[in-house]
């Protein structure tokens, strides 16, 4: 049983609604996390949730934006793996993954560049190839994670080997 959450402004509130969200949704998965859940876990009644978000999916998406910019890489790979499972069948959420990747991508890509540029990472290291390939290892990462895949000490080695790689010293 929840407690009731403080009177909030507006967006306060939604914001609250938004990070509750990410918590249950990486804590366990899209389509087995409830709106009822997210609610009684953010002090509110479900009514309240509708108030702020149209449908699980439109908080959802709103929790793919919030992660993009403010939280950690860890919560957005998790909410990508999942989306990667719905997005087949939404092409809302298919779109706002796409371009969720491509900022993550071309951000990276130009971290990359910026490093060239300063002589941290090998000049002929492809920028753009190198950011799909430092994406599609996080997500290997959350996969491997989620699954007992790989353990902390396997992801490490991996973050090794690949700066290694980029500094040119393999």
């Amino acid at each position: 049983m929840s407690i009731a959450a403080p009177r909030m402004a507006a967006a306060d509130r939604r914001k609250h609604l938004i990070e509750t969200a990410i918590r249950l949704f990486t804590e366990g998965s899209y389509h087995g996390t409830t709106t009822a859940e997210i609610a009684r876990a953010a002090g509110i009644s479900e009514p309240i949730l509708y108030r702020h978000f149209a449908s699980k999916r439109e908080l959802y998406l709103a929790a793919l934006e919030h992660v993009s910019v403010r939280s950690p890489k860890l919560q957005l790979a998790e909410l990508w793996v999942q989306a990667l499972g719905e997005a087949s069948e939404d092409p809302d959420l298919k779109r706002h993954l796409r371009g969720h990747m491509r900022e993550v991508h071309d951000f990276v890509a130009d971290l990359i560049r910026r490093g060239q540029d300063q002589g941290a990472i090998a000049a002929e290291r492809d920028p753009d190839s190198e950011a799909w390939i430092m994406l599609a290892g996080g997500i290997l990462g959350m996969v491997g994670r989620r699954v007992g895949l790989l353990d902390e000490k396997e992801l490490q080695a991996i973050r090794t080997a690949r700066l290694s790689w980029l500094r040119g010293s393999s």
